[in-house]
């Protein structure tokens, strides 16, 4: 199977890349840059130039293809509702190039504001978008699967964990060294879900090659990890305090990490388990964080 992938070169895209040429697939890389272009390269994939604010060349990408894995997204939160409407086009796009063809399309979404309390299940539907920032990004691609699209969402965890990362975790660590203490919000019981990269990757290559359409997926490895928890271990790296930061200081002290630290987001995977025959295997978050690569030269 030849293969569009977006985000061909980021953090998760760099492992789902390898993860499809081992499975013997081809695999055409979206680059904006030059930069991007030679990882793509350099990992043995074909090259694709374009962006996803470039309709066109999302629609050449994906003509070209026997299925799309789309993982890019602009993580621009100056203008985060600028970043959901060209991900809507960008999937409205696929859809278009896609249509009638029975192909798969793979898209990467999130689990914040899916089950508000409770352990979100893959048969929790996508909700409006005043439930969660892409919620709208989710039900378009679910609602491909009534247009002859083999269409999948796959919820990521709120840390897809691995050497490399530069997501949510990574920046609670700098604002940890910044501000001298690490901190939770309240209590810090709310939980994350987390998974290893590695893991997610194999999760990607699966749906792609047998996820039924209009399915919806979860890459959780562990079901929720306390806030509380990780800042704990990140204290002890940085041999730092740790401290409740009551949550009308959140914004303050955490920056933008703020309106997502205080959530309480966790989700099972046991359908998607039994669906696709995935078993995650890396290490989970907390174990991860105590290699110590999280933290370069300051690591105990």
């Amino acid at each position: 199977m030849r293969v569009f992938v977006t985000g061909a070169s980021g953090f998760i895209g760099s492992a789902v890349v390898p993860e499809l040429l081992r499975a013997g697939h081809q695999v055409l890389g979206l680059a904006r840059s030059n930069a991007s272009a030679e990882a793509i390269a350099a990992a043995g994939a074909e090259v694709h130039r374009g962006a996803l604010d470039d309709p066109d060349s999302l629609h050449a990408g994906a003509s070209a293809a026997d299925g799309v894995v789309h993982l890019a997204f602009i993580h621009d939160f100056s203008d985060y509702e600028g970043a959901v409407k060209t991900d809507l086009r960008a999937i409205e796009t696929f859809g278009a190039a896609l249509e009638g063809t029975d192909r798969p399309l793979v898209v990467a979404s999130g689990l914040l504001g899916v089950a508000p309390g409770r352990v979100a299940t893959e048969r929790d539907q996508p909700g409006p978008a005043s439930a969660g920032p892409r919620e709208a990004g989710a039900r378009a691609t679910l609602g491909l699967a009534e247009r002859g699209v083999r269409s999948s969402l796959v919820r990521l965890a709120a840390s897809v964990h691995d050497e490399g990362d530069h997501g949510f975790v990574p920046r609670l660590i700098d604002i940890a060294r910044e501000k001298g203490v690490s901190g939770y919000i309240g209590e810090g019981s709310n939980r994350w879900p987390a998974v290893h990269r590695l893991d997610a990757a194999r999760l990607f290559r699966l749906a792609v090659e047998k996820a039924p359409a209009g399915s919806v997926l979860h890459g959780t490895a562990e079901e929720g990890v306390p806030i509380r928890t990780i800042a704990e271990v990140i204290g002890r790296h940085l041999d730092l305090p740790v401290v409740s930061i009551p949550a009308e200081q959140a914004d303050e002290h955490f920056g933008w990490l703020g309106r997502f630290l205080g959530a309480d987001v966790s989700a099972s995977n046991t359908l998607t388990r039994e669906l696709l025959d995935w078993h995650p295997t890396g290490p989970g978050l907390i174990d991860d964080l105590a290699r110590g690569h999280y933290f370069g030269a300051r690591a105990a």
